[in-house]
């Protein structure tokens, strides 16, 4: 049993290496204050601008959750993995014809859904179905906002026909 939790340990560490601060702010894992001020703006801004600030809380909160495992923290990390679950929903709640950094966020889905994928080797029961239950969520939205963009193409090209344009773009 005590082998099976260092290859854990080290596993959680290769995919999410110790590097300094100033080398890795992206990668860096958020405290739990800095996400706690990041759900209350995300709570509070416009609907636009919400969908980015949950898809950037449910990231930190998938990163703090693989540092409380890699840590041997299961109590924290199952209460995190709950929170992500939670929050989850809300993106899709907030993704919006007029949602900005939408392509910013993007990217975080996909990120946060393969730091997800290489946690559900680490989990068991209940945060396993916690996972796959988030997982899927996010693999919903990872389809949505690339979906959106093909239909703001479609609409702008029923307004604009080709040619109907004064204003040309030649590549």
């Amino acid at each position: 049993m005590g082998g099976m939790r260092l290859v854990s340990i080290a596993f959680v560490c290769l995919l999410f290496p110790v590097v300094p601060a100033s080398a890795a702010p992206k990668d860096s894992i958020p405290t739990p204050e800095a996400l706690a001020q990041l759900q209350q703006r995300a709570a509070q801004a416009k609907p636009s601008e919400q969908c980015f600030l949950y898809t950037e809380l449910v990231h930190g909160l998938a990163q703090q959750a693989a540092a409380q495992l890699a840590a041997d923290d299961t109590a924290h990390a199952t209460s995190t993995l709950r929170q992500v679950d939670h929050f989850v929903p809300l993106i899709h709640l907030n993704l919006s014809q007029d949602a900005k950094r939408l392509k910013d966020a993007e990217l975080l889905l996909h990120d946060t859904t393969y730091r997800l994928g290489q946690l559900l080797h680490l989990v068991s029961g209940d945060d396993r179905a916690t996972v796959q239950s988030t997982i899927k969520q996010l693999n919903q939205l990872n389809d949505k906002p690339l979906t959106r963009v093909f239909t703001h193409y479609a609409q702008t090209q029923k307004r604009h026909p080709k040619g109907a344009s004064s204003s040309k773009t030649h590549f």
